[in-house]
């Protein structure tokens, strides 16, 4: 869209915009019929939200005015799969950070679990009228990204779990260079003999940290072997149970790659009861750099995920995507860093 038909500054509309009452008209239905469906409202037949939707997205309808009535508070939301997540305070610091510079507000939507009154996803997210909404490992599905570029509401993907859908811009991290370097850093040891214990299997970035393991052993002539592979949840208990595994193995692996830093400590608890000692008889890496792992002990090496620069790159992309502006590069990948601490050391003779 060019910059003729994006709202103009105060939320005038320009001339030649499109506007409610013309979507109204085109559809057959009423103003205030419109405003609901870009509001995110109940009590529209299906039919007639799926017209009123599919002429909004036609007509490249922008939020100018604010629609229903009540003044919204400029913001931007980021909908989070889950607020009990380490990682939210410090996305949060970084889309904070942008967006205060030009006049608006941090909103937050946790969309784990079912929908007050059976609402779907994107009217949840509509009924708060946000400037722009960032996802955060969202498994967003089609028809939700379209109810809200029917709304006027631009979309960003932070750390998306899956393939992200091609119109939407996202941002995320390089994955597979940190286990690259993690990987690398364990054979620099001297370790041969690796653990790995991935995420779920359908993101994107247990894939990716996998693989990089897996191609970095096999460059060093120290293939993976499958019986070192297991498979979980990002936790911690996941990382007690499936630590607990391979560390009672008849021969177990001399050091342990996670794929986050929860399912590392749960391998330090997992070793703590079995009285294995890190780094003297196994190594542990961690993915992210939390907070608590320069605490635990022994501190942990990790690869450390620049989630406050994500949030902030997120928030650059969406506020351009609501003025009309096109985001260039749509994908961006962050660097990650190996962060060598106290959990890693040569294997025991």
């Amino acid at each position: 869209m060019d910059s003729a038909s994006a709202p103009a500054p105060g939320g005038r509309r320009r001339r030649g915009e499109v506007t409610v009452a013309t979507i109204a008209r085109l559809a057959g239905v009423s103003p205030p019929t419109v405003s609901k469906v870009l509001n995110g409202r109940s009590g529209i037949a299906v039919e007639t939200r799926d017209r009123v939707e599919a002429l909004l997205r036609e007509h490249g309808y922008r939020r100018g005015e604010q629609h229903g009535g009540a003044a919204a508070t400029p913001s931007v939301e980021v909908a989070f799969y889950g607020l009990e997540s380490h990682l939210a305070m410090e996305i949060l610091r970084g889309v904070e950070q942008v967006v205060r510079d030009r006049g608006l507000a941090v909103g937050f939507t946790d969309l784990q679990g079912p929908a007050p009154g059976g609402r779907r996803t994107a009217d949840r997210l509509l009924a708060r009228r946000p400037t722009g909404v960032i996802a955060v490992n969202s498994a967003f599905r089609a028809r939700q990204y379209e109810q809200l570029a029917a709304g006027g509401v631009p979309m960003v993907v932070l750390d998306p779990t899956g393939e992200p859908m091609h119109p939407i811009p996202s941002v995320g991290a390089t994955n597979w260079s940190g286990g690259i370097a993690a990987t690398r850093h364990l054979l620099d040891l001297g370790h041969r003999r690796v653990g790995v214990i991935t995420g779920p299997m359908e993101y994107l970035c247990a894939r990716a940290r996998l693989e990089a393991c897996r191609g970095a052993l096999d460059a060093a002539g120290a293939p993976l072997d499958p019986a070192l592979v297991r498979h979980g949840r990002f936790d911690f208990d996941d990382g007690v149970l499936l630590g607990r595994q391979l560390l009672s193995l008849k021969h177990p692996p001399t050091a342990i790659l996670c794929g986050d830093d929860l399912q590392a400590l749960g391998v330090y608890e997992a070793a703590r009861l079995l009285g294995v000692r890190i780094p003297d008889d196994v190594s542990v890496v961690g993915f992210d750099d939390i907070e608590v792992t320069r605490w635990c002990g022994p501190p942990m090496t990790t690869v450390r995920q620049p989630f406050a620069e994500m949030g902030a790159t997120a928030a650059r992309m969406v506020l351009q995507l609501a003025v009309g502006e096109p985001v260039e590069p749509a994908r961006v990948e962050l660097a990650t860093r190996l962060v060598v601490r106290a959990s890693t050391a040569p294997p025991s003779s």
